[in-house]
């Protein structure tokens, strides 16, 4: 009979305070393990959001019941996300946390996701149960949590000091002691979406202990939403999509330029960031781009469903690329650029194509418009890779495998411990 854990999820961002994917994993995470019959509580700082947004969130995020939330929020407002900043400690927020960690001593498991302001390294500290951490950025290894040096191109050399102070945000003095490395000690183990991830962290010289479990979606992206048909004006055409946040790094830009000669077909930019309003100057003038603002998942898996290709051409070290499950779920084949996570995905499920300039980009473009059967081939390939490693179940298998796994190792350990008091008795 499976036994029920209980699950403590901590994180900065959680639905709908949230901004990327790695609040988005959590929600995922929290209810398909709740609809599994386990209980999850999460702890996420509603200050650290509106940091970056004063708006009231959008969008509909229902939990199921056995999840429930804390929204962490303090008086003090954004001092509270700064001071843990810049101490690496749940300044403001501490007691609070702990309470909620006493008060449910009976937590089966910690998992920490995004700790960078509802925590810092100081929470790994707190609680007593099997503690995961999850890799959804580097934030371990980089202050700005994506290894995207002086906002111009990835980080090959650290310079972390001077390309805090070129992004506007002040050092974290914390980083330059043994703090991270002290603290990390208390994960069981660490959680990587992708092996390029483990790499680039043994090869920036963090030695942990890692375990690559990719990320995944939930059912509701498998029901396709009708027959692959051309969409209504104004996406009649045949189009090449791109999903994701407008910011520099992920290379939107790079595609409007080449979308202005190549006009066999649009480009549809689903999204929305702070970088939008540079990119849209870009693109004006040039017809076949369109800005389609954010979208809901159901139109996000009508646009999936229909594109000739989704482009993924992210210029910065991408840890997973969820984007790519989502085209794949599908049947749609990628074009991803040959940096990061991306590669790994293509080449695990023959899925599509890997580029590594303009030029090899717009073969691969043009292939796909010219030959709908290896459309339909590669989308294929990509949609049977996802059923084999990127679902629910999947993910789930190698999540609790290696929870009892760790669960079994403690036990030994207490045993030994116990038998050796007896021997010195």
């Amino acid at each position: 009979m499976e036994k029920y854990l209980k699950f403590c999820m901590i994180t900065t961002f959680y639905p709908p305070y949230n901004f990327g994917g790695d609040g988005i994993f959590v929600y995922r995470l929290s209810n398909e393990l709740a609809q599994r019959g386990h209980h999850v509580e999460v702890i996420h700082c509603i200050d650290a959001y509106h940091v970056l947004n004063a708006n009231t969130p959008r969008g509909d995020f229902p939990n199921h019941q056995n999840v429930k939330v804390h929204r962490l929020k303090s008086r003090m407002g954004f001092l509270s996300p700064f001071l843990t900043h810049q101490t690496g400690y749940p300044f403001l927020k501490g007691k609070k946390i702990r309470e909620i960690l006493a008060e449910n001593n009976k937590f089966d498991v910690i998992h920490f996701h995004n700790i960078s302001l509802v925590g810092g390294p100081g929470i790994l500290r707190h609680g007593k149960a099997i503690k995961l951490y999850t890799t959804h950025e580097h934030w371990l290894l980089c202050p700005l949590s994506v290894l995207w040096k002086f906002n111009n191109a990835a980080c090959i050399k650290k310079s972390c000091f001077l390309c805090t102070l070129h992004s506007g945000r002040p050092p974290q003095l914390w980083r330059y002691s043994r703090m991270l490395e002290k603290m990390s000690k208390n994960v069981d183990a660490f959680i990587s979406p992708s092996q390029f991830t483990i790499k680039k962290h043994y090869d920036m010289g963090l030695e942990i202990p890692f375990v690559h479990i990719p990320n995944f979606l939930p059912h509701l992206y498998e029901e396709k939403i009708e027959d692959r048909t051309n969409i209504a004006d104004p996406l009649s055409r045949p189009y090449f999509l791109f999903v994701g946040r407008l910011e520099k790094s992920k290379g939107a830009h790079i595609l409007i330029r080449i979308f202005r000669y190549f006009k066999k077909s649009d480009l549809l930019i689903a999204g929305d960031g702070q970088y939008g309003g540079q990119l849209r100057k870009l693109a004006k003038g040039v017809s076949n781009v369109k800005f389609l603002g954010k979208k809901s998942h159901k139109e996000l898996k009508r646009l999936y469903q229909n594109a000739t290709a989704v482009i993924v051409p992210s210029l910065c070290y991408e840890v997973f690329g969820i984007v790519i499950l989502e085209a794949f779920a599908m049947k749609t084949p990628v074009i991803v650029n040959n940096i990061g996570a991306l590669p790994e995905l293509v080449e695990q499920s023959g899925g599509g194509f890997i580029y590594n300039n303009d030029s090899e980009l717009i073969k691969a473009m043009e292939s796909l418009i010219a030959n709908p059967a290896l459309r339909k081939e590669l989308g294929e390939k990509g949609y049977q890779a996802y059923k084999k490693y990127w679902t629910a179940e999947s993910n789930l298998e190698k999540y609790f495998n290696l929870i009892y796994k760790i669960a079994g190792n403690k036990k030994k350990e207490i045993k030994g411990e116990e038998e050796a008091m007896l021997r010195d008795a």
